[in-house]
């Protein structure tokens, strides 16, 4: 049997949610024994004001109830524990004496702690969380690396002792994102009222963390307002003040779309019609819309930061970060439906690569090595 431990639902880490949810999926599918556990909100549902009391109370919850539960789940002795994202690698020590596997998405968080620059900051408590995931990381088996530029940043910080052994695991695609007709991206985009389907449109997908770089989107599409008379759509988190006075600023405001919470068809149809993903991202673990929008036949400009190159392969634009006018020409270029067609064919062969198929099975490989019976 192979014990899942997944992420602490309130702390709305989306992606590393989807990724749990999708392990269990695949093993169970594929006829393995799998249970997922995850910290349950107990003392963090207690309508208390304040974002501060939520966190300590979340601390509670994550660091001194769900121990006993896990010790519960540990009991009946899986063949291997399987730490879903690494920033839960403080639970590592007490899964002994069962080998513990660990995906390790991104070290910004243990980089962002030990100084280094990241976006992202940490506070005296969080320094001294990151201090004890990375121990935790050093007492696993093996660390499941998102990518190759993650699995650089755990020779450095975690050790290349041989132990735990470092493996590069790309991830594979949560939903099955696939090119669709034109009438049915259509059909389903009529359904977002914000939206004018007349106007070509292109799209971000993230959060507004600054390694997102959000205002860098709106100061390319702002670079080519006079020669393109396109929407830019960001799906995910609303906008923030700050970046709505920024789009103010640069005279775009009446050209953004925003899709909130969108749903997986909701994006699908998204990437389906979009002129391209614009994802000029700081700092990444990985990228997963790069290779849901090339999935879909949709053409992706992004940055040359950390893995995205890997994740997109030859099918990606490529420019630096301060290179926003190369963006705005690259937008303008895939801007001609020829030219897009191109791209787009590129993109489909690229993004066969990462199935979740594939993904699962190098884990179950991963599990044997282990000495599981799976």
């Amino acid at each position: 049997m192979v014990l899942l431990i997944g992420n602490y639902r309130p702390d709305q880490q989306q992606s590393m949610q989807r990724f749990g949810d999708m392990m269990l999926q695949g093993l169970t599918t594929g006829g393995i024994e799998a249970e997922l556990v995850c910290p349950e909100p107990v003392l963090g549902n207690l309508p208390l004001p304040g974002r501060v009391f939520s966190k300590w109370l979340g601390y509670v919850d994550k660091y001194i109830l769900f121990p006993f539960r896990l010790r519960r789940k540990l009991s009946k002795q899986p063949d291997v524990v399987h730490i879903c994202d690494h920033s839960n690698a403080v639970y590592t020590r007490r899964c002994r004496p069962a080998p513990v596997l660990i995906t390790c998405h991104d070290l910004l968080a243990v980089r962002g702690a030990l100084g280094e620059e990241t976006d992202c900051p940490a506070s005296v408590t969080g320094r001294i969380l990151q201090r004890w995931i990375l121990r935790g990381l050093r007492r696993a088996d093996v660390i499941a690396c998102a990518s190759r530029a993650t699995e650089a940043d755990a020779q450095r910080l975690v050790g290349t002792t041989g132990h735990p052994e470092l493996v590069v695991v790309p991830l594979g695609l949560n939903y099955e994102y696939k090119k669709l007709s034109t009438e049915v991206a259509r059909l389903r985009l009529a359904q977002l009222q914000s939206l004018d389907l007349s106007l070509p449109f292109v799209l971000h997908v993230g959060s507004n963390l600054r390694r997102k770089n959000r205002g860098a989107v709106l100061r390319i599409v702002a670079l080519i307002k006079e020669k393109w008379k396109g929407q830019v759509v960001f799906a995910g988190d609303p906008l923030e003040a700050e970046l709505l006075a920024l789009a103010e600023e640069l005279g775009v405001r009446d050209r953004i779309r925003q899709v909130a919470n969108a749903s997986s068809e909701s994006l699908e149809a998204l990437y389906n019609c979009a002129v391209a993903l614009l994802y000029p991202s700081r700092y990444e673990g990985f990228g997963w819309p790069i290779i849901e929008a090339q999935a879909c036949g949709c053409p992706v400009i992004c940055s040359t930061s950390g893995p995205l190159p890997e994740a997109a392969g030859d099918a990606g634009l490529y420019h630096a970060l301060d290179d926003e006018a190369g963006f705005a020409t690259d937008l303008l270029r895939l801007a001609d439906p020829v030219e897009r067609a191109v791209w787009s064919e590129k993109s489909s062969s690229n993004a066969e690569r990462f199935s979740a198929k594939k993904m699962i099975a190098h884990y179950i490989d991963l599990y044997r090595r282990l000495g599981a019976e799976v």
